[in-house]
């Protein structure tokens, strides 16, 4: 059977620090040739002008939970998969706080299988640690899945890893990238009792940074840091939210080099606590979206190298959750269809040069997690690429919302930048809010 074959004309690419005018030639799965001026070498060859739009690789997202199985009136693989396609988002890496969670190898399985028959992004799953699964851990196929994960504090799925032995266990035990989410129980515990006190279970939003605080944070974070340090770990910590965490990181090596290595999400690079009054819970999250000034640090230090990747930890609830009492309101918001609209947007307000988004959206997660022959723009890659016009601006309504729990928090942004085409696997997965009906997806795997 004869390959199909692409032809992407006039792009202007932007890959490994640089961008300049080209074309791009995909022939099945891959991309074969990129080059200044490729001409078509037969007439079945699909041409697609890029003129005045620019050609990134395909988004590697490398934590998203899209509530499958066990939590699907939320989200599931299929709905929110082709949600960040429509982002641009090519490749996902899913959390084990699941239902049942994904703590066996036999529950992994059963996630890959679905994902194989539903998912419209390449995807793979990390796998949970708990006080008890070790065994589990050290039969794991490090080429065959993302990674590991443990909760240092509780979350969505109470899959809380509290037992210092355990942990140290862990830290010895295996070489693959061990991804945190740290924040320290017992003082959000403190915290918590001290404001329910105050308060009952209403809770004003505004005091969720308060109790998911900085201390819990950086107490949490500077711990996992020393005892990766201790054991020779490879550490990944999630989701910073504070300015004081980013000291604990270097930009002294390069990534490829880090044995811990830091992330910043969308919702803590753009939202404030000046935006509860106006968001209320749909910007609830853990750990809690904190000052201006933590911003403005987390932005310095993805500038300048400390925080190595930008994902979304997209974490879907319905709106009828979300308008819960403090106590009831559980944490986490959809993201990935606007995600990196949302990245663009700073780049039109010169926060971000579209280099570095490229770096840290596309490069980096597949360094990070070492993925075979993704994230970039690059002669026998997956041709995995994303077409954008930055100037095509659009809103965020509800009529335009993918997710199956149908809201956003970025609902009523205007965006400049709009996706206009994804490339999968060398398929034409979306074209202007239209999805393909053939199913391109793979799972990911790892060259360790």
């Amino acid at each position: 059977m004869k390959k199909k074959t692409t032809l992407i004309k006039n792009a202007k690419i932007v890959n490994e620090g640089t961008i300049f005018n080209g074309d791009i030639l995909i022939e099945g799965e891959c991309i074969k040739q990129v080059g200044e001026s490729i001409s078509p070498k037969s007439a079945d060859v699909l041409v697609i002008d890029a003129e005045g739009k620019y050609l990134l690789p395909g988004v590697i997202d490398d934590q998203v939970h899209f509530r499958e199985p066990g939590l699907t009136h939320k989200g599931d693989i299929e709905t929110e998969s082709r949600a960040a396609i429509a982002g641009g988002i090519t490749s996902f890496i899913e959390m084990p706080n699941t239902n049942p969670q994904t703590t066996t190898i036999e529950k992994l399985e059963e996630k890959f299988e679905i994902a194989a028959h539903t998912s419209s992004a390449n995807y793979s799953f990390m796998f949970g640690g708990t006080n008890d699964n070790l065994d589990e851990i050290l039969k794991l196929d490090v080429n065959q899945v993302a990674g590991l994960k443990l909760f240092l504090g509780s979350s969505t799925g109470n899959m809380l890893v509290d037992d210092p032995k355990v942990l140290e266990k862990i830290f010895k035990s295996t070489n693959m990238v061990i991804s945190v989410h740290c924040e320290d129980e017992a003082t959000i515990k403190k915290n918590l009792k001290k404001h329910i006190d105050e308060f009952g279970d209403d809770i004003p939003i505004k005091q969720h940074p308060i109790i998911r605080s900085e201390e819990a944070c950086y107490l949490s974070s500077s711990q996992a840091i020393a005892l990766a340090k201790k054991t020779g770990a490879r550490l990944h910590v999630f989701h910073l939210s504070t300015g004081k965490e980013t000291n604990l990181f270097t930009n002294k090596i390069p990534l490829a080099e880090k044995k811990i290595t830091a992330e910043v999400c969308i919702h803590h690079l753009w939202f404030s606590d000046e935006d509860y009054d106006k968001k209320g819970t749909l910007i609830k999250w853990n750990p809690a979206v904190k000052t201006k000034e933590d911003r403005d640090q987390l932005w310095e230090a993805l500038l300048d190298d400390r925080i190595d990747v930008i994902a979304t930890d997209h974490a879907p609830h319905t709106i009828d959750e979300k308008k819960n009492v403090y106590t009831s309101a559980p944490s986490g918001g959809p993201l990935v269809q606007h995600a990196l609209p949302a990245m663009l947007e700073m780049y039109h307000k010169e926060k971000i040069s579209l280099e570095k988004i490229v770096e840290k959206m596309c490069h980096n997660p597949a360094i990070l997690f070492q993925v075979e022959r993704r994230g970039y723009i690059k002669e026998g890659y997956f041709a995995d690429l994303v077409l954008v016009d930055l100037n095509n601006p659009w809103t965020v309504t509800k009529d335009n919302i993918l997710y199956k729990c149908g809201w956003s928090p970025f609902e009523g942004a205007t965006f400049k930048s709009r996706i206009t085409h994804t490339f999968l696997n060398g398929n034409l997965a979306y074209h202007n809010a239209m999805f393909s009906k053939i199913k391109s997806a793979k799972r990911l795997t790892f060259n360790r």
